[in-house]
């Protein structure tokens, strides 16, 4: 775009505008109506118009009978509706796969990855807790079943959590559900 000294102009990405003080080949200077003066670049500026020129064009192809029209019909608002099964639905997904966690393992022994679970598993629940989502899955997969019995130990110490297998369709024998009384004082 081209701009001449004196042009009315607006920052894009910006709430800023300003005249044009000065150019610079691609670099243009604003004075702001606060008085300063910032360098930008010609591709983050657009001209801007005079409110008279804008109420003009606006009004130019309509009459104002049919902008008033327009504005007197109610529209209908429609409502998103849910499915039944999807209200049901838990509200937190956790994945407590260690490549999910880390970006490598490499390095890190059994116990090491297990613990990481174990206290991401246990930072997510708090989260969920002082958050008051009511519900949480954690992802843990198959595997010889280590972390599902750590994780169930883990949930049994809290007293306002029930916990059972999540969803077979969905997440198959590799995930827990946690529900979360929100009525009950935790008490880890």
């Amino acid at each position: 775009m081209v701009f001449k000294l004196g042009d009315a102009v607006l920052v894009l990405d910006e709430d800023l505008s300003g005249t044009v003080k000065k150019i610079n080949g691609n670099l243009v200077s604003i004075e702001t109506e606060d008085g300063f003066l910032l360098d930008f670049r010609t591709d983050e500026l657009i001209k801007s118009k005079s409110d008279k020129t804008i109420k003009n064009e606006l009004f130019t192809n309509l009459s104002v009978n049919s902008v008033i029209s327009e504005k007197e019909q109610p529209k209908k608002r429609t409502a998103k509706k849910t499915k039944s099964k999807e209200r049901y639905e838990p509200t937190l997904e956790v994945d407590l796969h260690i490549n999910q966690l880390v970006k490598s393992s490499k390095g890190m022994t059994n116990h090491d990855m297990l613990t990481l679970q174990l206290d991401t598993a246990r930072r997510q629940l708090d989260f969920a807790i002082k958050k008051r989502i009511q519900k949480i899955v954690f992802i843990h997969g198959v595997g010889e079943g280590i972390l599902k019995m750590e994780l169930d130990y883990l949930f049994g110490r809290y007293n306002n959590v029930k916990f059972y297998d999540a969803n077979y369709q969905k997440y198959g024998l590799g995930a827990t559900e946690v529900y979360i009384y929100q009525n009950v004082t935790p008490i880890n």
